[in-house]
């Protein structure tokens, strides 16, 4: 769906566009021999804290905000709503089971705003939609789950003198015998949760808080991520994507295999990008968000 001037939705069989925007901007109807002002779109206040707070925040691409920044930027994304940035629960996309679009369900995103140091996008993920394990290197992120219900599930990585292991096959395990010659690396489930909106704004560091994610979306969803710095395969920054194995799977220490670390506990194998890590990338229809005009 695409919004038309009037602010309605339209459906398009184009995958490339299918989630649709309310509060276009109306334009009336002009008339013979009568002057109409022309529409102004406001900027939602709280968007455009959110921009001066990010500018603030993300100085160069090297940032790692201080604790009194991140409180800031997650108060100001708590405060944030869906039709802030254009976005309304009774848009057919975010009705359970009535989507009407079928053709592809495949997650989609937007970029509100980009520059070197930081990046605001909204990601729409559909119905039972999966965005796959990856990383975020060097990077700090913030995010609002907008509307729907999702799980997520993050890692963190343990020391890594005492991660990383060469795997060796064993003919009677035959995840051992796929893996052979593999690295894996030794990973801390920080979290396993369902979130349902509105909730608080979730943050991950570059080596901590769950830096390594997953979400799959329980109803169809939107999350508006602020990315400090954004992925750059020419600076380093570029994403990498895992299968994660229970401890047990590559583990000798039977003790451990069956307490409660077991569930903590995870290997982590970096893997080729999935499929279903594509994405279609789709025009921004809310309200503008950039430096203010004076």
């Amino acid at each position: 769906m695409e919004l038309e001037q009037g602010g309605r939705e339209r459906i398009v069989h184009n995958h490339v566009s299918k989630v649709g925007y309310v509060n276009g901007v109306i334009n009336k109807r002009k008339k013979p021999y009568r002057r109409v002002k022309r529409s102004v779109i406001r900027v939602p206040r709280a968007l455009q804290e959110l921009f001066v707070s990010c500018k603030d925040t993300f100085k160069s691409p090297a940032t790692i905000p201080s604790p009194h920044h991140v409180q800031t930027l997650c108060r100001i994304l708590d405060d944030i709503k869906p039709e802030d940035v254009g976005l309304s629960r009774d848009l057919q996309f975010f009705k359970p089971g009535k989507n009407i679009i079928k053709e592809n369900q495949r997650v989609t995103y937007t970029t509100m705003y980009k520059c070197d140091n930081f990046s605001l996008c909204i990601f729409f993920l559909p119905e039972s939609g999966v965005i796959p394990l990856h990383n975020h290197p060097g990077m700090t992120v913030f995010s609002k789950l907008l509307l729907g219900k999702m799980h997520i599930k993050s890692y963190d990585w343990v020391d890594e003198l005492e991660a990383e292991v060469e795997v060796e096959a064993e003919p009677s395990n035959n995840l051992m015998q796929q893996q052979q010659n593999s690295k894996v690396r030794l990973a801390k489930l920080k979290a396993n949760r369902v979130l349902t909106a509105p909730c608080d704004t979730s943050v991950l560091y570059p080596t901590r808080g769950g830096n390594m994610h997953e979400f799959t979306a329980i109803t169809p969803c939107a999350v508006l991520d602020v990315i400090g710095p954004p992925y750059s395969k020419q600076h380093g920054r570029d994403c990498s994507y895992y299968k994660d194995h229970p401890y047990a799977a590559f583990s000798t220490n039977e003790e451990m295999d069956k307490g409660k670390e077991a569930n903590v506990y995870w290997w982590l194998e970096e893997i080729e990008v999935p499929e279903n890590s594509q994405m279609d990338g789709i025009e921004y229809l809310g309200p503008p968000i950039g430096e203010p005009s004076f």
